[in-house]
């Protein structure tokens, strides 16, 4: 059975392969196909998310598959923007739906929004890019776990930052050694033992962030073994399990959007 480690450095040893290889399953093709020939041909907020094949590619492509249900929560989203400070997608700690207020921006840019390079082809890139991770997860969830983490380490500008999301949480304290219990403890001492295990600095070096990953990688074996990795069905990035998903407050605000 293939290591974590060896699964990983497998998948990112030619990403673009990889990656190429994901576009070429004849599912991910049809999608990708689909979103292409009709997402310029989208006016509307309202033609965006009544086109359930595109509004869930889209979706999916900013990591919010399991929120596509939530179509009215997501049009407000849209409605408002990102430009207001007190704009809804502002207003949420979760940045995914800022950046996908800003990716479809029809609040600024009205009935050409759908016609910029990042709601086109940027869009099919992160929906390939997600696609490679979730299926990695089906296999190995070690594998899915460091593969968004490579992928989300550019943006990491705070301890805090890590700590806002789950899955990132759950790596660094993989890494350094520390028991998940941690994550239920006061937030600054927890700020306070990642400061004295880990630099920052070391994310944007891709060098030293191959080497975390790497140790990663191998402690997740250790901590959970191949079987278990496989089997698990812990979801954190994509299946969303009670630790990363949809929060308590998060429902409560798309209930009352229903009423």
């Amino acid at each position: 059975m293939i290591s974590t480690l060896a699964s990983y450095k497998l998948a990112t040893s030619d990403l673009s392969r990889t990656i190429q290889r994901v576009s070429d399953q004849p599912t991910v093709a049809r999608e990708v196909a689909y979103y292409e020939e009709n997402i310029s041909k989208v006016k509307t907020i309202e033609e965006f998310i009544d086109d359930t094949r595109l509004f869930n590619f889209a979706m999916q492509a900013h990591g919010l598959g399991e929120m596509s249900y939530a179509k009215a929560f997501m049009k407000k989203v849209l409605v408002e923007g990102r430009d207001a400070r007190d704009s809804f997608a502002n207003s949420l700690t979760d940045k995914r739906y800022l950046e996908f207020a800003e990716t479809f921006d029809f609040y600024r840019y009205g009935e050409t929004a759908t016609t910029f390079t990042k709601a086109r082809q940027g869009t099919v890139e992160k929906y390939l890019r997600q696609t490679l991770e979730e299926q990695a997860g089906d296999e190995n969830e070690g594998v899915r776990l460091a593969l968004y983490f490579q992928r989300k380490a550019p943006t990491i500008t705070s301890y805090y930052g890590i700590l806002a999301d789950p899955a990132l949480g759950q790596v660094v304290r993989t890494a350094i050694g520390l028991p998940d219990s941690v994550g239920s403890i006061d937030i600054d001492k927890q700020v306070e033992m990642m400061k004295d295990r880990i630099d920052l600095e070391e994310f944007s070096d891709p060098a030293a962030l191959e080497k975390f990953l790497e140790r990663f990688t191998t402690l997740w074996e250790v901590n959970n073994g191949s079987a278990t990795a496989q089997s698990s069905g812990i979801g954190l990035l994509y299946n969303q399990g009670a630790t990363f998903g949809i929060s308590q407050d998060l429902m409560l605000q798309i209930q009352q959007l229903k009423r």
